[in-house]
């Protein structure tokens, strides 16, 4: 037995566990994918084609052996390179990070990962410093939509979107500040899952904004996202941020019913500012689900706005050293940017900070009489790569800024989202399944029952 493109997570690692298919012969598929399909799609960076076989070879001999393997045992992963990977310098998808020490100890989420049996075969291309949503890198060239390489595949994640989209890889792993996982699942039309801010360990990832930084998972099914998902779950003393809470597994409740959910629709803001197909995805995912109630977010356009401001400061304050001493080696977009930010007057910060808890404060009372809200995941499909504006509610207003303009709102106070693809034509589209925080589970079981009825689906790459 081989794999195949269409092959999930879960399939190959109970083909795996069961002998009917080798971890090395898994690995080696998706080597060869890669070196098929990425000089189009461009979504990689580094391939750790030597690492992967000896993982894999080690899993095939502890089979062998009789020995229990873990729930991805021999699934090929990639992760987007601002995670540490040992003997890689951390890129971040910057030109002056090549010029790292090279990793010595891969990222936490690395680590559980591969102790669940996973396989790491390289590093995904990114926006530089996550500061992006478009996917475009100026220094490593465009991630590429695999339903249509002239397309943006999303960004910053837009390697992780590309790979996993184009079934590369059965999962990837990136990072989400203000939409940088939602956006790219939906250009790209797959699963993804931005948790709860502190669920999962940031420890060992280069940093964007610390007080919004999220990692998560990107997968082609419901499933296989849980699965990652609860694989990496757990305390990290080495991130301050990560929770203390115990394990909650998601897998053992996928298939529970969501006819006792309690799911309305974003109204107001989240209704604005779309596009037809945007508008259809929503229609569609609420009329599967039964969901007519309507609520409005309170002030989501000022969280919009703050969410900007702390991310444009705290990111400037990162990078303030290596805006002075190299700032013709930044991408010209992302350089003005951080050197606007490190301009900010400290008492709109200030205020922006005392907003973000009011409105954490109102999101909860939101929270008290509804368990899921949907909303859109981006105004749009995917645009062509290289374009600059588009035209939001018949005003011009540039790309690249506006993408994540329905995603920013909700991770400024770290609510927990899966993004699930709507298989629309031309392109896909996606939706926000948005639940309160802790309740990923909630999110994940309505992406499954979604996946159930067949509203949902990551359909197959026809770009390449």
């Amino acid at each position: 037995m081989t794999t195949k493109p269409e092959m999930t997570a879960s399939d190959i690692a109970s083909a795996v566990a069961g002998r009917k298919m080798s971890a090395l012969d898994a690995t080696e598929a998706a080597l060869a994918r890669i070196k098929q399909h990425d000089t189009i799609l461009n979504a990689f960076t580094d391939i750790t084609a030597d690492r992967a076989r000896a993982k894999a070879r080690a899993i095939d001999a502890d089979i062998a052996a009789g020995k229990t393997v873990g729930p991805l045992a021999g699934v090929p992963f990639a992760v987007k390179n601002l995670f540490d990977v040992a003997g890689l310098a951390t890129r971040a998808g910057s030109k002056i990070n090549r010029d790292r020490v090279p990793a010595t100890r891969d990222a936490t989420l690395i680590e559980r990962m591969e102790a669940a049996g996973a396989v790491l075969v390289g590093a995904l291309n990114m926006g530089e410093y996550a500061y992006d949503f478009t996917g475009e890198n100026v220094h490593h060239g465009p991630s590429r939509n695999p339903h249509d390489t002239t397309r943006m595949s999303g960004g910053s994640s837009g390697g992780s979107g590309s790979a996993v989209g184009g079934a590369l890889v059965p999962i990837a792993l990136g990072s989400d500040t203000n939409g940088s996982i939602r956006v790219p699942s939906s250009f790209c039309g797959i699963f993804g899952l931005k948790p709860t801010y502190g669920r999962l360990s940031r420890a060992r990832s280069f940093p964007f904004v610390a007080s919004l930084d999220h990692l998560g998972p990107f997968a082609r099914s419901a499933t296989d996202l849980a699965l990652a998902y609860d694989a990496m779950q757990g305390p990290d003393a080495d991130d301050a941020a990560c929770t203390t809470r115990g394990i909650e597994p998601t897998l053992p409740l996928l298939a529970n019913p969501v006819s006792d959910l309690r799911i309305a629709i974003a109204g107001g803001y989240f209704q604005q500012n779309l596009f037809p197909e945007a508008v259809e995805a929503i229609g569609r995912v609420a009329k599967a689900l039964g969901a007519t109630r309507v609520v409005d977010v309170p002030e989501a356009a000022r969280a919009r706005a703050a969410a900007y401001v702390i991310s444009t400061t705290e990111g400037a304050s990162l990078h303030l050293d290596r805006l002075r001493k190299r700032p013709n080696d930044f991408d010209p977009a992302v350089r003005d940017r951080l050197i606007a930010g490190a301009m900010v007057p400290a008492p709109l910060v200030d205020r922006a900070q005392k907003f973000r808890r009011w409105y954490r404060a109102q999101l909860a009372e939101v929270f008290k009489s509804v368990d899921v809200l949907l909303a859109p995941a981006t105004p749009c499909t995917a645009p062509k790569l290289g374009q600059v504006n588009f035209s939001l509610g018949g005003v011009e207003l540039p790309v690249r800024a506006n993408i994540g303009i329905h995603t920013q709102p909700i991770s400024f106070i770290g609510l927990p989202v899966v993004a699930v693809p709507v298989p629309l034509e031309p392109l896909p589209i996606g939706v926000q399944i948005i639940a309160a925080p802790w309740r990923e589970d909630i999110a994940l079981r309505v992406a499954y029952a979604l996946e159930k009825m067949g509203v949902v689906a990551a359909p197959s790459p026809k770009g390449f």
